[in-house]
């Protein structure tokens, strides 16, 4: 019976395995190397590290090494800790059952090297316009190779990579050409690094270009079509670095005339109240140290359009009737309503013309009409009433005085025989 223990007992202990697995741990971080077996008849286990040095050989610790602790031990578990893991700490670790014969089974160490912030290399600042300036990104201390790539504002721009070995690490360069000009002025080129140990941000880094150019220069007006009377304002808008200020205004190659009617204010030229004496061209002139630049307003001042009085009702507006095209002040009285003092007289009206001749000559038929048939109707009158009279008188006139309606009628017929 003994011996057959005894066999039981080698035979179950040469079943026996340690059990451990591989392990990953960013450099400076801490790790844990943990050994089972799952039946244990109180046979010591040991931890060694890529040295073949016995860290750990049950509870007792074999190395002197303040970073490596102990976590667990029992007889079916030695777990132990490193903390502030270097680079050096990667490799095999071995962990043993010392049976007969002895077990071993082996854990990888990975250690990832936290790549350093990077650093952006050949911008001077200012830039001018139109200079080729080469950018260089570069990040040291990766393991393994970190990923670096470039923003412009946020959008993705290529850049020509290299990865340099530096034993265990590496270093990886990425450059990006440019062709500056005014565009770049404040656009910001950002670097930024990828790796599987930053697992909870990125490393990067940013520089904004700061481009210097010669100036341009834009009018912008306060409304689009001045009148007379009207308040006017021009902005000069000079766009530039450094920036091109004060800016100088002229009309026509000139100064400004009328500085009590015209307010000069910064970039700002002010009209009060709009006359056609303020006609002409009106210049913006802006200066750097690398350049001058203008721009031009053309002002033509326009009429006021006039206004009916509340108490009448302006016709509708007509149209001149016109065999060519319309000019503008013809278009403009049309539209208003108004006749242009400074227009010249259009051809005649035909149309109203006829139509007062029209009216015209209906008016005196009508009227010779109406007057032949009350002289036809009294011409009636007096030959019948004649005609009374002569039956009792010995002559013509006798009969007409002798007529019915007495003298009174006969002064009416004499008038109207007259």
């Amino acid at each position: 019976m003994p011996d057959g223990q005894n066999i039981l007992a080698v035979s179950g202990a040469q079943g026996q395995f340690p059990i451990v697995q591989n392990m990953t741990v960013t450099e400076g971080g801490i790790v844990n190397l943990t050994c089972r077996v799952e039946h244990n008849d109180n046979t010591s286990l040991q931890w060694s590290n890529p040295a073949q040095q016995t860290l750990f050989f049950g509870d007792k610790k074999a190395l002197r090494d303040n970073r490596i602790e102990l976590v667990r031990a029992t007889s079916q578990e030695l777990t132990i800790s490193i903390s502030e893991v270097t680079l050096a700490d990667e490799g095999m670790y071995t962990c043993s059952l010392f049976t007969m014969p002895v077990k071993t089974a082996k854990a990888f160490l990975t250690v990832l090297g936290m790549p350093k912030k990077p650093e952006i290399n050949g911008l001077t600042k200012p830039v001018m316009e139109g200079d080729q300036i080469t950018l260089t990104c570069v990040t040291s201390g990766s393991k393994p190779a970190a990923d670096v790539r470039w923003f412009k504002n946020e959008k993705e721009v290529k850049g020509a990579k290299e990865v340099n070995a530096s034993g265990k690490t590496f270093t990886v360069k990425s450059s990006l050409q440019l062709q500056v000009n005014r565009h770049d002025d404040g656009v910001a080129y950002t670097c930024r690094v990828d790796h599987m140990a930053l697992t909870a941000t990125h490393e990067e880094t940013t520089q904004v270009l700061e481009v210097h150019y010669a100036p341009y220069v834009e009018i912008k007006h306060s409304i689009p079509a001045p009148l007379e009377g009207q308040y006017l304002k021009l902005e000069c808008v000079p766009h530039g670095n450094p920036s091109p200020d004060p800016v100088l205004w002229t009309k026509d190659g000139g100064e400004l005339p009328d500085l009590d009617r015209v307010i000069v204010e910064g970039r700002e030229l002010t009209f009060m109240a709009l006359n056609k004496t303020d006609n002409g061209t009106y210049r913006c002139e802006a200066t750097n140290h690398l350049g001058t630049s203008h721009a031009e307003y053309k002002l033509v001042v326009k009429d006021a359009p006039t206004t009916s009085s509340p108490s009448t009702t302006s016709p509708a507006p007509t149209l001149p009737d016109t065999t060519g095209p319309l000019d503008s002040k013809h278009l403009n009285s049309a539209v208003t309503g108004n006749r242009d003092p400074n227009a010249l007289p259009g051809p005649p009206d035909h149309a109203l013309i006829g139509g007062i001749v029209a009216v015209v000559v209906f008016a005196t038929l009508c009227l010779i009409i109406v007057l032949g048939r009350y002289l036809a109707r009294h011409k009636g009158t007096y030959l019948t009433n004649e005609a009374k009279g002569a039956d009792d008188a010995p002559d013509a006139d006798t009969a007409i005085i002798n007529a019915d309606g007495n003298h009174a009628h006969a002064e009416e017929k004499k008038e109207y025989f007259i």
